[in-house]
């Protein structure tokens, strides 16, 4: 009998959960565009829309055992892009780890100034000449590969199909100001 308690407690609950979870935190009102996610919702605190675009592909770890979802956001966060990746596993920390990426056949870019935050599975670019790097190879690009070399969490690795990123762009970064890459600098001749 306290068994069947205990289950009708926790199904009370989960029902009464879900009546009761905020319309911002659902799928509600997103659309697609090739393999993305881009979430138009509005935040109910400043009425200001929070765009943002996902896609989503598999990660490989050296420590696990089976590929893993894993997902590559773009939004503007608090007036200011942000490009974020997350992973169902443990990736390393700021100290012991480096990040690298490549778009298509271009040339790749390592040791990329990159944070790694919440729980060592999210790694964020924020920084703004990494994050103008970035972006100035996001448009027109078909896929991303990406590394993360860790001494205490091993290699992680995934690549994701960037069909639709146009649309996705222009949603998630409506209201961002775009940092701009920076030249290089210029060869001193003697």
């Amino acid at each position: 009998m306290r068994r069947v308690a205990w289950v009708g407690f926790v199904v009370a609950g989960a029902l009464l959960g879900s009546c009761a979870r905020d319309p911002y935190v659902t799928g509600d009102g997103e659309t697609r565009s090739g393999g993305w996610y881009i979430a138009r919702q509005i935040d109910r605190v400043t009425d200001a829309e929070l765009p943002s675009a996902a896609v989503f592909g598999y990660a490989s770890n050296s420590y696990v055992t089976f590929p893993k979802a894993s997902q590559f956001q773009i939004t503007c966060f608090d007036g200011r892009p942000l490009v974020r990746f997350t992973f169902a596993f443990k990736i390393g920390n700021d100290r012991e780890s480096v990040f690298g990426y490549r778009f298509d056949d271009r040339p790749g870019h390592a040791n990329v100034e990159a944070r790694i935050v919440k729980d060592r599975q999210i790694i964020v670019i924020e920084e703004p000449a990494a994050l103008a790097t970035f972006l100035s190879e996001l448009p027109g690009s078909r896929t991303l590969y990406i590394r993360i070399r860790s001494l205490l969490a091993g290699r992680t690795s995934a690549e994701y199909v960037l069909e639709g990123s146009d649309a996705a762009i222009n949603a998630a970064f409506a209201n961002c100001q775009m940092p701009v890459p920076q030249a290089p600098p210029a060869k001193r001749t003697s």
